[in-house]
């Protein structure tokens, strides 16, 4: 996998946090991608995920959401431009959901304010069929 950071030199490290973070299914915060990493015998320091994150969301390679206590947790973009996703409360499953209309709607505030730039945050949280209690 090549490093989207191509501002940085390329290290083992980063390579282990590309790798450990694309294999992540759901969200995750970087002190628990940090656990997964050490647990499978990557060396690496959680200040260098943390910094290796915020290199990766400024190089548009993640997505990023906000935990209910304000922790920002992290999936790998598959492919370009920012997504949104439903996000289970209880296990933090998520899945992507189809968000064009989230997309012209900006597009179109910014066209009709004149503002330049613009960004948006949609956060969609729910409880999955998983973890919902059984009904009688």
């Amino acid at each position: 996998m090549s490093d989207p950071t191509t501002q940085q030199r390329p290290t083992r490290q980063r390579s282990a946090l590309l790798a450990a973070l694309a294999n992540c299914r759901d969200f995750v915060s970087a002190q628990d991608l940090h656990a997964r990493m050490t647990a499978d015998g990557t060396r690496i320091g959680l200040t260098t995920v943390y910094r290796g994150l915020r290199n990766l969301e400024a190089a548009d390679a993640v997505d990023v959401v906000q935990a209910g206590a304000g922790e920002r947790l992290y999936r790998w973009r598959p492919g370009t431009g920012h997504r949104h996703y439903l996000i289970c409360r209880a296990c933090g499953h998520s899945r992507p959901v189809d968000s064009e209309v989230v997309e012209e709607w900006a597009g179109r505030i910014a066209s009709d304010s004149g503002f330049a730039a613009v960004e948006h945050t949609v956060e969609l949280t729910g409880v999955c069929a998983g973890c919902q209690p059984p009904t009688n």
